[in-house]
Parts: C-alpha cells; sequence; structure tokens
C-alpha cells in the first residue's frame, strides 16, 4: 500500500511553489513592461499597425461608408489565413478603419467579397448567440499590457456579440451599450461600429496605444484570418496583437446607468399537498427592483442590483441522480453572468481528463438558493419556499494600469420562513434559511507582457440564526484564502500554472458533525485511519466547532508546437470544505495526470486537421488507498470535406473505494473499458446532423450502451430549428440502495449495507425554436421531454471489507406486494435468525418522468431597455415501477397536469 502523505508537507509545498518558480521563470518570460511592449515582441515579424484619426464631420451608424473619413483614414489591411491555408494571404480583401471623438471610437468596415453580395451568407440571431455565416471581429487590449481583452464582434445582419474586461478569458456576460450597423452591396458588405468611451477601461495617457487583433470569417470558403497572424499551433492572445495607434481621448470614462423593472406574474400550479391552506391553483404577484452601474472613472465599475428578479431564465434541464453527490448546473442569471470571469479562481485545463473537477471557490448559484434547513417536526401542510430572496447585491470590478484587475462582490439573502400545519392541526412558522451574507474579494496582477501572473481570492458566508434548529444544521460562518499564479515562458510555448487555497468553516459542534459526515468526506467510516486535528482536520470528532482544509493544483505543460505535453497534480486534503459558497463533492485526494499530445494542421488527404492524446491518470486518498486509475486515448479530426470526427478510449483498472459504502467500510470496485465515437456534418448547411454512441463494460457484470443524435436545420436566415434525442441504458451489478445497523454484521463493524442490480433505462429530447425577428426582437422556445426507469434486482452484499466479491441476499429477502400487484415493501432477515427482527425497506424501483418548456419573447425597443414575455410549463410524475416503456411513458407525460407560470418583464435603461 501508499504511504500516507503528510497534509502540512503538502500545504507548505504548494504554497511555497510560486515563489520556487517565480525567480527562474522570470529570467525566460519575455520581459515587457506596460505601454512599451516593442521591448520584445512575440511576434515573428513585425506586428502591424494602423492609426486611428479624428472625426472632423457627423458619422451616422447605419453600415453606409459614405462619411468622408472612412475615406482618408489608413486601412487595417493585408489578411493572412489561420485557416483553411495557413499563413497564406485571405482570398478576400478587408479594410478595416478608425477614427474617434471626444465621447466614443468609431471603426468603418470594408468585407469585399469576389461574388459580390451572392457570397455573403449571414444568419439573424439575438444578440450574443452564434448563428453560422460570415462575421468580422475586433479585439482590444485598451491597456496596451497583453493581458486583457475586449471583443466587439458583428455579421452582416447587424447581430451583435460582445465579451471582455476581464483576463485570461473574455467575460461573454458583458453586455456594453454600443451601436453597430452592417450593409450588404455588390462588393460584399460593410460594417459601422460606434463604442462609447464610457463603456471601455483603459489608462488616463491622452495619447494611446492599444493592442488590436482583427478577425474575419468568410462561411463559404471556411477561412479564419487574421490582421496580426498566429499560427494553428502557436499560442496567441494580446501578446501577439498588433497596435491601433493615435488614439486621443480627453473625457474619462464615467457615468452611471439605472435600469429599473417591473415583474407581473401569474402561476397556475397544482398543488402537491391536496388540502393544503398554503397553495391555490392560482398565484399573482408585482414587483420592483433596479441594476444600477456606476462607472467610476475609467477604471472601476460598480454595479448593484435591489430585489432582482430572474423569471426570464430558462429552465434547468431535467436529471435523476442516483449518486451520493449533489448535481451543478450552470449560471444563466444575467448580473452573476457578467464579470464571472474576473471573480472565478482555480482554472483547470487539460488535453484530455475526467473524474476531476477545478478547484473552485465560488459558485454563484449559492446565492439566492433553495432554503437548506429541515423541520425539526411532524407536519401534515408545509408552505416552504423555493428559493432564498436575494435582498441586494453589489459588484465592483476594474483594470489598472500596469496590469492589475480587482473584483469584489457583496450579497445578502433574506431569511427564508416555511408555514406549516403540525401534526395535532397548529398553524406555525419556522425558519428553514438564515439570513446571510456573501462575500468574494479578487486582485490579480499581470506582468512581463502578459507572460506571469499572481492572483488572490477571499470569500466569506456569515449567518445570522433565528432559530436554534438552524444553528445546528448549517455553519454560522465559513471563510476561504486562495492564491493563484500562471507563468508561459519562451514564446508562450511553455506554461506553468497553479493554485492554492485554505477553507474554514465554523459553528455548532452539530453543523460540524454534518459536515464530516457528508458525502464529501465520510469521516465516520470505520476503517478509515483517524489522523488528527491540528492545523488541518482529518479526525471523526463530534465535538468539534470547526472544519479547516486546503486544495492546491499546479501544472506543467507546453502548449504550442506539433508534440505537446503535459502533467499536473491536484488534490484536496480530507477537511477542504467551500460549499457554503463553492461547490465540492469530494476532498480527500491526490490526483495526478500526464499527457502526450499530437496536433497536425496542414491539410491532407486524409484530414484537414487532427488532434491526437495518450495519457493516464492516477488517484488516492491522503490515507494511501488508491482510489481511481485510467489510461486514456482520444483525437478528433477535421475531414477534407468539413466534417468533424472524434473518438475516446478508457480503462480503468480495478481500485479501492471509500464511498461506495456511503460511511461503511471500503470495498473495491470493478475494472471498466469505455469507448465513445461521434461525427458531425459541415456546420455551415442548412441542414447539420450530429452523432454520438457509446458503449462500456465492467469486471462485474456491469454494462453501459447508448447514443444521441441531433438535427438543426436552419429554413431561413432567421429561423433555426434543432432536435437532439438521447437513449442511455446502464447495467449496474452493485448499486447502493440503503444500510441499516446490524450487531450480526461483525466484518463491516456492525453496519449492513444493502446493494442491488440495477437497470436503468433514459430517454431525453432537448428540442429549440428560435425565430428572430430583427436583432432586437427574437422569440425563443425550448422543450425537453424526459423520461428514466430504474429496476432493482438481485439484492446483496459484499462480502467483506477491501474486497469485490458479493454475496446474495436469495431467500433472506422477500417482497411484500401492493393491491396493483408491484413490489411496495421488502423484508429482509439478514443473518437467517428467525428471533432477531427483520430490516424493511420500500422498494427502490422508479420511472420518473417529465416535461420542461418555456417560450420566451425579447424585445430590446431601445439601446438597453428590454421588454420579456415568458411562459414555462412543467409536468412531472414518478411512479414506483421500473420497467421502460416509451410510448406509454411518453405519452403519459402530457396526460399528467400542466403547471403554467406567465411572466411580463419590463427594464428600461436610463444612462450618461
Amino acid at each position: 500500500m501508499t504511504q500516507p502523505l503528510s497534509a502540512r508537507r503538502i500545504a507548505w509545498a504548494f504554497a511555497l511553489s510560486p515563489a520556487l518558480v517565480a525567480a527562474p521563470l522570470s529570467a525566460q518570460v519575455a520581459m515587457v513592461t506596460p505601454q512599451q511592449p516593442s521591448q520584445r515582441s512575440a511576434h515573428a515579424h513585425a506586428a502591424p499597425t494602423v492609426r486611428a484619426v479624428a472625426r472632423t464631420a457627423a458619422v451616422k451608424v447605419d453600415g453606409v461608408l459614405d462619411e468622408e473619413v472612412w475615406a482618408t483614414a489608413p486601412a487595417a489591411t493585408d489578411f493572412r489565413q489561420q485557416r483553411p491555408s495557413e499563413g497564406q494571404p485571405s482570398a478576400e480583401k478587408t479594410e478595416v478603419r478608425f477614427a474617434y471623438d471626444d465621447d466614443a471610437l468609431y471603426i468603418g468596415a470594408r468585407m469585399h467579397d469576389s461574388l459580390g453580395a451572392a457570397g455573403v451568407r449571414t444568419t439573424l440571431t439575438r444578440r450574443d448567440q452564434e448563428g453560422g455565416g460570415d462575421w468580422l471581429e475586433i479585439n482590444f487590449d485598451t491597456y496596451h499590457d497583453h493581458s486583457g481583452v475586449t471583443i466587439f464582434q458583428l455579421n452582416p445582419s447587424g447581430v451583435k456579440w460582445d465579451a471582455g474586461q476581464a483576463s485570461p478569458n473574455a467575460d461573454i456576460g458583458w453586455d456594453p451599450i454600443w451601436e453597430g450597423a452592417t450593409k450588404i452591396d455588390s462588393a460584399g458588405w460593410t460594417a459601422e461600429f460606434r463604442i462609447p468611451w464610457s463603456q471601455l477601461k483603459f489608462n488616463r495617457d491622452s495619447l494611446q496605444t492599444w493592442g488590436m487583433q482583427i478577425k474575419r470569417y468568410v462561411e463559404r470558403r471556411n477561412e479564419l484570418s487574421l490582421w496580426s497572424f498566429v499560427g494553428q499551433n502557436e499560442n496567441g492572445g494580446p501578446s501577439r496583437y498588433g497596435h491601433l495607434e493615435d488614439l486621443r481621448i480627453r473625457r474619462r470614462g464615467g457615468g452611471w446607468e439605472i435600469m429599473p423593472y417591473t415583474v407581473a406574474r401569474a402561476s397556475y400550479v397544482r398543488p402537491t399537498q391536496p388540502g393544503s391552506p398554503f397553495q391555490d391553483r392560482s398565484a399573482y404577484d408585482v414587483r420592483a427592483g433596479a441594476d444600477i452601474k456606476a462607472r467610476l472613472g475609467s477604471n472601476l465599475t460598480l454595479s448593484a442590483t435591489i430585489n432582482p428578479d430572474f423569471g426570464q431564465v430558462e429552465l434547468d434541464p431535467a436529471v435523476v441522480n442516483l449518486s451520493a453527490f449533489e448535481t451543478s448546473f450552470s449560471e444563466k442569471r444575467p448580473f452573476f453572468v457578467e464579470g464571472s470571469g474576473l471573480l472565478g479562481f482555480g482554472s483547470f485545463s487539460c488535453f484530455t481528463c475526467s473524474n476531476v473537477s477545478s478547484l473552485s471557490l465560488f459558485y454563484s448559484r449559492r446565492i439566492g438558493r433553495a432554503p437548506q434547513g429541515q423541520l425539526p417536526m411532524a407536519t401534515r401542510y408545509v408552505d416552504r419556499p423555493q428559493n432564498s430572496d436575494i435582498l441586494g447585491a453589489a459588484k465592483l470590478t476594474g483594470r489598472f494600469r500596469g496590469g492589475l484587475e480587482i473584483g469584489a462582490l457583496e450579497a445578502v439573502t433574506g431569511a427564508g420562513r416555511a408555514r406549516l400545519v403540525d401534526a395535532e392541526g397548529e398553524h406555525l412558522e419556522r425558519e428553514v434559511e438564515p439570513l446571510t451574507n456573501y462575500f468574494v474579494g479578487r486582485v490579480r496582477q499581470t506582468l512581463n507582457g502578459g507572460n506571469l501572473s499572481f492572483g488572490a481570492i477571499a470569500t466569506s458566508v456569515a449567518r445570522s440564526f433565528g432559530y436554534d434548529s438552524l444553528r445546528y444544521q448549517l455553519p454560522s460562518h465559513a471563510e476561504a484564502l486562495g492564491v493563484d499564479w500562471n507563468a508561459y515562458f519562451r514564446s508562450r510555448t511553455y506554461r506553468l500554472q497553479g493554485s492554492f487555497a485554505l477553507s474554514n468553516v465554523a459553528g455548532d459542534s452539530l453543523a460540524i458533525l454534518r459536515l464530516q459526515r457528508s458525502s464529501a468526506r465520510y469521516f465516520q467510516r470505520p476503517d478509515r485511519d483517524q489522523g488528527s486535528n491540528g492545523l488541518f482536520s482529518n479526525a471523526y470528532d463530534p465535538s468539534a466547532t470547526d472544519l479547516r482544509g486546503f486544495g492546491g493544483y499546479l501544472r506543467a505543460a507546453k502548449e504550442a508546437g506539433t508534440i505537446r505535453w503535459e502533467t499536473q497534480v491536484n488534490l484536496r486534503s480530507p477537511g477542504f470544505e467551500v460549499n457554503d459558497l463553492a461547490f465540492l463533492t469530494r476532498a480527500d485526494y491526490i490526483w495526478a495526470l500526464a499527457n502526450l499530445n499530437g496536433y497536425w494542421t496542414k491539410p491532407n488527404r486524409v484530414f484537414r486537421e487532427l488532434w491526437v492524446t495518450a495519457g493516464a491518470q492516477r488517484q488516492q486518498t491522503f490515507g494511501g488507498d488508491v482510489n481511481d486509475a485510467q489510461v486514456h486515448l482520444s483525437g478528433s479530426m477535421q475531414l477534407p470535406n468539413y466534417w468533424g470526427m472524434g473518438f475516446y478510449a478508457q480503462y480503468r483498472p480495478e481500485v479501492y473505494d471509500e464511498r461506495l459504502t456511503r460511511g461503511g467500510a471500503t470495498v473495491r470496485r470493478a475494472d471498466q473499458r469505455f469507448f465513445d465515437w461521434n461525427i458531425g456534418t459541415d456546420s455551415r448547411k442548412r441542414t447539420v446532423f450530429g452523432f454520438d454512441v457509446w458503449r462500456g463494460t465492467r469486471g462485474d457484470g456491469g454494462d453501459d450502451v447508448g447514443g444521441s443524435f441531433s438535427v438543426r436545420y436552419r429554413p431561413r436566415s432567421n429561423i433555426q430549428f434543432s432536435v437532439a434525442p438521447a437513449w442511455s441504458r446502464t447495467e449496474v451489478a452493485a448499486q447502493y440502495v440503503t444500510a441499516f445497523t446490524d450487531p450480526s454484521a461483525t466484518a463491516f463493524y456492525g453496519r449492513r449495507a444493502v446493494f442491488a442490480g440495477l437497470s436503468q433505462q433514459t430517454f431525453s429530447m432537448d428540442t429549440r425554436l428560435n425565430v428572430t425577428f430583427t436583432p432586437t426582437l427574437s422569440l425563443e422556445m425550448f422543450a425537453q421531454p424526459f423520461v428514466s426507469s430504474g429496476e432493482y434486482h438481485d439484492f446483496k452484499e459484499f462480502t467483506a471489507p477491501r474486497g469485490l466479491d458479493k454475496t446474495p441476499f436469495g431467500s433472506r429477502i422477500s417482497a411484500i406486494q401492493n393491491s396493483a400487484g408491484h413490489d411496495s415493501v421488502y423484508v429482509l432477515d439478514a443473518d437467517g435468525d428467525p428471533s432477531t427482527d427483520a430490516f424493511t425497506f420500500g422498494n427502490p424501483d422508479f420511472n420518473f418522468r417529465s416535461l420542461r418548456g418555456s417560450a420566451v419573447l425579447r424585445w430590446e425597443y431601445r439601446p438597453g431597455s428590454t421588454l420579456f414575455f415568458v411562459w414555462q410549463q412543467q409536468r412531472s410524475a414518478s411512479e414506483g415501477f421500473g420497467d421502460f416503456a416509451l410510448r406509454r411513458d411518453a405519452g403519459a407525460i402530457f396526460r399528467e397536469h400542466p403547471d403554467n407560470v406567465f411572466v411580463i418583464k419590463a427594464s428600461y435603461y436610463i444612462g450618461r
């Protein structure tokens, strides 16, 4: 067995690693100071340059380049292809010109096409949606420090796409107020942009030079061309941008924006508790709030939301989760999406990897989450709030000269109260979520021309309890501190990145005990080697009032060239806990990975591009048990006809599994084999198909098979329909069912865990229809029918700890049927002794079906002001049988009572 590792030794190694690597790296990274990028350029050739000119006459942003300034301003030209003919001059000429005045930057672009208007391809979609067709994109490094990026894009239909104001990746949730218009004519198409200085962050110099990249995509040629050329096998980014010179900015970007809103909601929902005095079949409410944004000069932005409403957000997809771990859903609420790039921490990347997560310290969906408190009494009826009310939230974000970025978020959620009628008929009210304050603070410093960065983050959650019952369930406060670093060297060919974090959670001993016994760590396991609760928690202690731990991540990689490699380690100490404001499914692991990758970009008869990765990974607990390992091979290619194809193959040997018994003794998990193959047709076509099939087998008889098929059809440039049915069948040899105390189970320390074979089938079909009438008026419809059934059979238990063999219960278990003829209760005489009590448990078979859908009509009736009409519908039901019959179950969905919610939301933008 591998020897246990010292938690303190690992923590010190990660904490010191930035200092250990900074000195040798600083001698190799490109030493570029802000505003002086020409000291040492990452370009193989001289960086292209274009000059902006002062506007002397009015510019009407209509897409027609008939103003005098567009005839006199110098043009950015000489674009070169990145794809398909790398390094060759662009097949179509592009000219982009720049002008400015005291209020804004203007861009005029002519995209020539040898076929004229007939060669231009375009789609009409809602803002920030990818829809295919030609486009022109302008990327700015406004501080010229090679660390940040701000992106503005237009397609020939005038559809906007923008992102930016954060590094290392652009923030796609950013929605600045700017103007853009396009025109298709006999020579191709044209575009005009007007970007107010108030929407940008930049330094305070009156005469400025910005880094800039211009990209143009011509769909019919599948051609991506760049103004400042970067090869496919090179690392690009702001260090490889060209220069926009002679910008004279006299006014700073101050000002403010206020967006008040009103919401009217009508709900028609079937009562889930017949006879409840709290549930009506219909409910109506009206509420108001506001989003506020203040630009504090050209560097800082303060954003706030008061009584926010997220009624226009699309529903989460349906899932059936049979594991002990929580399901994560992506953030869709606009206030939290914007600025998420800067507030993010613990970025994780790999060529190919699985069964591992990033070192997250901030998961914004914790703010406004469903109430966590449990009611401490038997109840007849309960009216429980679905989400905690966000009373208010504010963010401060900014970038400064010299590569400094800051971000902070503060949010307060109100106490959630449940109304109930107890068993005696008395009406009561109990708190199920306390008044809570959330804080996130983030800082990042970029140096050496964007090749070296260091950052730090601090998070805090503080709760104020109105009832002791909640104090016993939830920590009173939780904190986390983290540092991260990222270094490129040798022309950004090599990269070293990492992060390290400390966590602390404190509260009543019962609340901390719940965390010790949670699925993230299972400290109560009877065969666990208990450590000590010194600086970091590593022992099961029911009297403990705090829990402390650390996490770390370190990656070294070659990320450019035809042959690449990476190696990395990722770890969480047993006491690491950040779920109050982040997302963590498990602690107590040390994970390592090594990959070798090849990337070939020169087209031949077999492929246009080819990406192949081979590697291995291994994971063990801090106690030394290897609980995961794998070897893998993956690849993807673009075929000569522009179809895409990929595969993934994996083998995982037999290992220990300390979580399979959910708090019991460690057992073994069988070896596994898995293969996935997918293919997709040319994405430029009107109709696009995708296929994906997979197969997995396990050494204990388990089996997985499934597939998905997708079709995207665009009958017109403004209409897109897609449907994606998926089906899977899973055979599990040992699915956890339940556990109970049994003195006769001496081998398992007096606890008997019941397992069973599980036959599960799942079918879903994501369906979307998007109709865009104008770039500011769109209708989006989504529906997902979902059916999943699971049938449990062959009940059994593991024969001995740390083993793989199972012993069937056989005649020791019997079933009691209900009036419908289905098994409803199982009776288990585990020790075969009639004189001892038998254990009973319900039939775990399930048949779950649902239909979730929404329709959103969105109209931006003036810049920044939006009107939403929303309809959401849900139908769901579950039965206690496990057989799968798609026709029966799909038909039953539409016989279920629909729950309908109608929302009208109007916002009005006021800005200066």
